[in-house]
């Protein structure tokens, strides 16, 4: 009795200790807000490899709805064109959160009980913009559209 006592405590201690496997799938989503169009694809590999692509537009407060449709169109077929060129890369996830490996900055947050997924992009050194991505079976050629 006392021996399995000591490999409770001991597999309970290894599997407190062990990383949490993150979301496997693809998301994709976009933001848009008076000056900003940011579009947006990721993908979790079943090995945990992480693909990411986010393109901008800055500027587009003065453009009429024509041209903001075209701004749309031109995002969504950079971010689709150049996709096959995103490598995968490993990311540490503490079960909430996705960093570069050895990074501090927050790159992509689940949450696990809502099943939801934020991608965290940065301009530059100006502050991060969090983009509510969602969940797709597939890429869509036009994720403005979604």
């Amino acid at each position: 009795m006392r021996r399995f006592a000591v490999l409770l405590l001991a597999s309970l201690t290894l599997g407190a200790c062990s990383k949490p496997a993150p979301p496997v799938g693809r998301w994709a989503g976009h933001y848009e807000s008076g000056d900003i169009l940011v579009d947006a694809r990721l993908e979790i590999e079943k090995n945990g490899m992480v693909r990411a692509s986010a393109l901008d537009l800055l500027g587009a407060s003065s453009a009429s709805d024509e041209d903001r449709a075209a701004m749309h169109a031109h995002l969504a077929a950079d971010l689709a064109e150049g996709w096959d060129e995103v490598a995968p890369r490993p990311m540490d996830f503490d079960g909430a959160v996705f960093r570069k490996p050895g990074g501090v900055a927050p790159q992509m947050e689940w949450d696990s009980h809502t099943q939801k997924m934020t991608l965290v992009f940065y301009f530059g050194r100006e502050h991060a913009l969090r983009i509510p991505i969602q969940a797709v079976n597939d890429f869509n050629a036009d994720p403005w559209a979604q």
